[in-house]
């Protein structure tokens, strides 16, 4: 199975409402591995690794967000990915 990277900035209202918490739980729920975090600009952005599968299955989810999210735009690339340096999804701060 090709391990695949996706590296995605999500654009909106997707600060102070959730977007972190709910990308961190589905992540480990389809089995990624990697990171999220809020950028100083107001966008999330996020790294995860995993098969081809889930990495679309985690696209689709930035798309919808949680509830109180606004999404006006998700900048992303998806690249082959060699080998994975993390252990698990984490919230970066």
């Amino acid at each position: 199975m090709d391990m695949k990277k996706l590296h995605a900035i999500v654009y909106g209202r997707v600060q102070g409402v959730g977007f972190r918490y709910f990308i961190q739980r589905n992540a480990t729920k389809l089995g990624l591995k990697g990171w999220v975090r809020n950028n100083e600009d107001g966008s999330v952005e996020t790294l995860a690794l995993g098969d081809e599968e889930k990495i679309a299955q985690m696209l689709k989810l930035l798309y919808e967000g949680p509830p109180m999210a606004h999404i006006t735009e998700v900048k992303y690339k998806i690249e082959d990915a060699t080998s994975c340096p993390f252990e698990v999804f984490f919230i970066r701060y």
